[in-house]
């Protein structure tokens, strides 16, 4: 397999540090508000990116994390006068159900903040004691300087990044690049520090979740293209103060999304919950659409983009239930083999830097072999179940989920109505009884 790493800025063969095992970790969301449909994109690329080497026989360690403790959350809990657990629940029960929803296999781990706190003051404390860090009055800071390669991840120039830091520059910090790792508070939740009560920095703590679930480094790093700078940034910085090497091998973001080709934002008034989405369109949907461009590209959400998906993916449907329906309403027996040449073709597609554009290509041509061969007035059962088989696995990889058809002794028994009532000429009855299978999706 062939990933594109953003440190690199170059695709490179993946070769885990653990053969035949795969330690990935992907930044997930500050629990503060619903899920917006753009954050659905890194949560389907990279359980299907979990999936490809999955089917390729690798085992999978997949870890993301939750940010339950924000300043939006605090903020938030103090203007509902509850608790900021209970804000925090919410929304991790509500983001925990879109990842249901769409289909997403359960994830290794789902490390809280608060819960690794500890963890992450002694990490702090560290990072101190080694001169990477210095306390200001309770406010704990990170010193930029004390480490080489900073911006290797997001390609930013450090010379730049001074000038353009200086203008909101916190005076007491010692380089405007320098980021906060411990932040005294004065208002809702805190924890005890040896520089004071408060909370930890949103850097540092996936630095020490990857640690914890993983040891000193993972195989790949992911999120969205908005998180290169500063986050990844600054995590890549700790890690290698404090030890001496790179966090991941790799470092894998996908692209933005937009909302009819205008940047998603609140301002803007274009943004779209997940959960509203998948209410309105189906999982299936969603995801035949995420993955319709390639991961790395931006992709914006329209009308007929989701008209588009909706077809591409009915097409899929209508060949499955085609199949199931004439298997069981005939002498015809589906078998377990699978199609090599178009299976090894997808596979092909997704082991260069997951191309889900030429896996649907793929996709789209054993719909076509298949339909072509339920069309034949010589049906092969064995060609036509290793057809379907592909399909299946092709749509499976994809994290489509689409149910067999299943004819009971009651719908066997309608369609020989409906042959005899059509024999008959008996076209009321018989539209009747067609209606009936329709409704039922038996038809």
């Amino acid at each position: 397999m062939q990933l594109f790493n953003s440190k690199s800025n170059k695709t490179e063969v993946f070769t885990p540090i653990t053969p035949g095992e795969v330690h990935m970790y992907v930044c997930g969301p500050t629990v503060y508000n619903y899920i917006h449909i753009g954050n659905a994109r890194p949560m389907i690329v990279f359980d299907t990116l979990r999936r490809v080497f999955e089917a390729e026989g690798l085992k999978v360690k997949y870890v993301s994390n939750y940010t339950d403790v924000d300043d939006k959350i605090i903020n938030k809990a103090i203007a509902e006068n509850v608790d900021e657990t209970v804000i925090a629940q919410r929304y991790i029960d509500a983001y925990q159900s879109v990842r249901d929803r769409l289909h997403t296999r359960p994830l290794s781990a789902s490390p809280r903040v608060t819960e690794t706190m500890d963890d992450i003051i002694e990490f702090i404390a560290e990072l101190v004691k080694k001169g990477n860090a210095y306390n200001v009055g309770g406010n704990v800071y990170f010193r930029v300087n004390s480490v080489e390669g900073y911006g290797e991840i997001s390609k930013q120039n450090i010379d730049d990044l001074i000038v353009g830091a200086r203008v909101d520059e916190e005076t007491e910090k010692e380089s405007p690049l320098d980021f906060a790792l411990w932040k005294k508070t004065e208002q809702g939740i805190q924890w005890d520090s040896p520089w004071g009560k408060g909370r930890p920095g949103w850097h540092t703590e996936c630095v020490v979740m990857i640690q914890k679930n993983f040891g000193a480094q993972i195989d790949i790093h992911g999120g969205g293209m908005d998180l290169k700078f500063p986050h990844h940034e600054n995590e890549a910085a700790q890690a290698k103060a404090m030890y001496g090497h790179g966090l991941s091998t790799l470092w894998i973001h996908n692209g933005m999304l937009n909302i009819d080709g205008e940047k998603m934002s609140k301002s803007l008034g274009n943004v779209l919950w997940a959960k509203d989405v998948v209410d309105k369109v189906g999982a299936n949907v969603v995801r035949w659409m995420m993955l319709s461009a390639h991961y790395r590209a931006p992709l914006s959400i329209s009308d007929d983009t989701i008209e588009q998906a909706t077809i591409e993916l009915l097409k899929a449907e209508t060949v499955l239930k085609q199949v199931e329906l004439k298997a069981q309403l005939s002498e015809m027996k589906l078998d377990d083999t699978i199609e090599t040449s178009h299976k090894e073709a997808f596979m092909s597609a997704m082991d260069d830097d997951l191309n889900t554009p030429n896996g649907f290509m793929e996709i789209f041509e054993v719909i076509k072999d298949l339909n072509q061969h339920l069309r034949s007035r010589q049906i092969i059962a064995t060609q036509i179940s290793s057809l379907y088989n592909s399909l299946r696995f092709m749509l499976e990889t994809l994290g489509i989920e689409i149910e067999p058809v299943v004819l009971s002794d009651e719908d066997r028994a309608d369609y020989v109505k409906w042959s005899d009532a059509k024999t008959a000429k008996d076209f009321a009855a018989a539209d009747a009884i067609r209606l009936k299978l329709s409704e039922a999706g038996k038809l």
